[in-house]
């Protein structure tokens, strides 16, 4: 297919530029359409599992979405959803009180909590007169202000614009200027639609090759680290659990961290020491979220190959949050998506973050199920904020990591310091003590990869069985 020329580039960046500064001030109204449970009862096998989340809580993460890019939410209410309606989901009756709201509040902006089709966001534009997301809308845009990385951008961007492909088709009259469209506060009138399907198809293949590309390069990454090797210790959790405000703490990094949702988009790696001496691999991630969009999932897929091939993953839950069993099951879910087993407890360990915000009583009380916990199971209390619990969470990743290692015990001369620094940087020293005739007696414990080099080295080294 032809390049798209200047013309058509130039409007495909006017469709993506982002409205930061009108966003601020549009004013906005967050509803929560929701199913009963009588609908929820009756659904199919092949149906999605049902929020198990209470109304209020959804549409209190609804609104705290809605913040993270500093929308001005003016009010919030939830919509109990009886039957579906396939012209607009909710019921007319509701339409029209809601376009009362819309009219006497001044609001620029609906956002609707859930999916809504082109045809139904098309007639609530027409019934309330002002711009209409969904919940894959308003987490796009979210995604495609935090994104840093070149990967991040690229898949934001792919994942946007197929997004988008499918709503091109509008009929409003109150918004007839052409303006933005990659941000949801704008988007095409009725004009030039097919040419802009045209350039979002061919800037969607142009992305594709741009990420095989960038998809190789991470790769080629991976394999160098590989070769160190050093283990991957991978943060999942759930968005704004403190998986940031802990990679910060256990690497003295800055990554950014604060108080959003998705605050945290593009991968950051940095290496960690473990109580014995050995270097990780810490890698931070993005936060998952309930009724992620699918094709975010598919399209951070690459994003969340340092997860899928982690040798320990370090789930943060924000203990101190009301919804915090709710929140893990939707992790565990989008991890079963990547194909990886959420109960494979070998290599996860559960962090139950922010301690600091638990009256001393809960603490307590959590302090005393983590001890009786067995010990593959055992979760770590910890506060990232002041750091405590973070030594017992080292020396837990240390000890998952340690499973399955071989151990060996090896005895050197004591002017042997090429075979003593060798030890002490590809192994584990976990015993030195003094032998016969002066040796050096020392229990060392090695990654699998590394058995034959230490066995070359030291012909005569035993291993503990």
């Amino acid at each position: 297919m032809t390049e798209p020329g200047p013309a058509a580039e130039q409007r495909l960046k006017r469709l993506q530029q982002p409205e930061r500064d009108l966003a601020a001030r549009t004013r906005t109204l967050v509803l929560g359409p929701y199913l009963t449970r009588s609908i929820k009862g009756r659904a199919g096998a092949s149906d999605p599992p049902a929020n198990p989340r209470p109304p209020q809580a959804r549409l209190d993460e609804a609104v705290g979405l809605a913040r993270a890019i500093d929308l001005h939410v003016v009010d919030h209410a939830v919509i109990s959803v009886s039957t579906p309606r396939p012209a607009t989901l909710i019921g007319t009756g509701k339409v029209d009180e809601i376009a009362g709201i819309v009219a006497a509040e001044e609001i620029n902006l609906v956002v609707m909590d859930g999916a809504l089709s082109p045809v139904q966001q098309r007639n609530l534009e027409k019934a309330w007169g002002v711009k209409v997301i969904d919940r894959t809308g308003l987490i796009l845009e979210i995604f495609g202000r935090r994104a840093r990385t070149k990967e991040g951008t690229l898949q934001v961007e792919h994942a946007h614009l197929a997004y988008q492909k499918s709503r091109l088709v509008r009929s409003w009259t109150h918004l007839e200027r052409q303006r933005g469209g990659f941000g949801f506060l704008g988007g095409p009138g009725e004009t030039q639609i097919e040419a802009d399907r045209r350039v979002i198809q061919d800037r969607m293949r142009r992305i594709e090759h741009d990420l095989e590309t960038v998809t190789k390069t991470r790769a080629l990454h991976r394999a160098s680290r590989r070769r160190v090797p050093y283990p991957i210790v991978a943060l999942i959790g759930y968005t704004n659990a403190g998986k940031s405000t802990l990679f910060n703490r256990l690497t003295a990094a800055e990554v950014f961290a604060e108080d959003l949702l998705f605050a945290t988009l593009d991968p950051t790696s940095r290496a960690i020491r473990l109580p014995h001496g050995e270097n990780a691999i810490l890698s931070d991630t993005v936060g998952f979220i309930s009724d992620l969009p699918t094709m975010l999932v598919a399209a951070f897929r690459a994003t969340l190959e340092d997860v899928i091939e982690a040798d320990v993953l370090l789930h943060v839950r924000d203990i101190s949050h009301g919804e915090t069993e709710a929140e893990a099951a939707d992790v565990q879910n989008v991890l079963r998506q990547l194909g990886i087993d959420p109960g494979e407890t070998s290599r996860l360990i559960e962090v139950w973050n922010k301690s600091d915000l638990l009256d001393e009583g809960e603490r307590t009380r959590l302090a005393g199920v983590v001890e009786r916990a067995e010990p593959e199971d055992r979760p770590s209390l910890v506060s990232a904020a002041t750091g405590d619990g973070i030594d017992a969470l080292l020396a837990g990743i240390e000890e998952r990591i340690a499973k399955g290692r071989p151990t060996f015990h090896i005895s050197i001369e004591p002017a042997d310091g090429a075979a003593s620094n060798w030890l002490h940087e590809e192994a584990e020293i976990l015993a030195r003590e003094a032998g016969e005739g002066g040796r050096i007696e020392l229990t060392v414990r090695i990654a699998p990869e590394k058995e034959p080099r230490l066995r070359k080295r030291f012909p005569s080294a035993e291993k503990v069985v």
